[in-house]
């Protein structure tokens, strides 16, 4: 029997924002065949520092790894986008900050999930849904930098990618500003299986998955 686990945060552990229970947890084991299993041990809430803590929980019969992890690190230097800087040049370097650091903490995270030797994926970050057209231009600009270093570890571990910005790609894909609604978590559902059920991951190739199975 194999046991697909769900590693990050509210991209997964969407429940408290939907209601009929229909969460993505749910939505993904009724997505693969008969006799799989989908264990949930995203948090919402978490940053990439936390995953080591959701490992810790991990059960003795997984067989795979999906990890959605960025968003809240990105929500975390937002204050970035209303500080006043002198110049271009002092701007980019600000965000380089920013860039390094998270790079320093996904690349550790990808080398502590990759020592458990399972099948794993890897997720970028979905756009939000702001309601401010401005706020939501810069949002998106920001984001650029944290799913660039995502596409740069993905490649540099050989890993699969589900690219969440083109699976959730309409409103109604979500059930506020960032978590996903019944609806996205049903088509992020669907991409997981089609990646789980059909990537070689013995290949060790990176490939980017962004719909579900036909």
């Amino acid at each position: 029997m194999s046991n697909v686990v769900l590693l990050g945060d509210s991209v997964f552990d969407n429940g408290s924002y939907i209601s009929g229970g229909r969460n993505v947890r749910w939505q993904v084991e009724n997505s693969l065949p008969k006799g799989w299993q989908c264990t949930l041990l995203a948090v919402d809430g978490n940053t990439v520092r936390n995953i080591s803590d959701e490992l810790a929980r991990l059960p003795k019969d997984a067989s795979h790894l999906i990890v959605s992890v960025g968003g809240n690190d990105a929500i975390d230097q937002m204050g970035v986008i209303d500080e006043r800087l002198g110049s271009m040049a002092d701007a980019l370097s600000r965000m380089a900050s920013v860039r390094e650091a998270f790079q320093r903490d996904y690349r550790a995270m990808v080398q502590e999930v990759l020592k458990h030797k399972l099948p794993t994926g890897l997720c970028t970050i979905y756009y939000p849904q702001f309601p401010d057209p401005d706020f939501q231009r810069l949002a998106i600009a920001g984001l650029a930098s944290f799913n660039d270093i995502i596409l740069l570890e993905a490649f540099r571990a050989g890993l699969p990618l589900l690219d969440l910005r083109l699976v959730c790609n309409d409103p109604g894909d979500y059930a506020n500003p960032i978590e996903p609604s019944v609806r996205g978590g049903e088509k992020i559902a669907a991409a997981i299986a089609t990646l789980v059920l059909e990537h070689d991951f013995a290949r060790g190739r990176s490939e980017s998955y962004t719909y579900g199975r036909s």
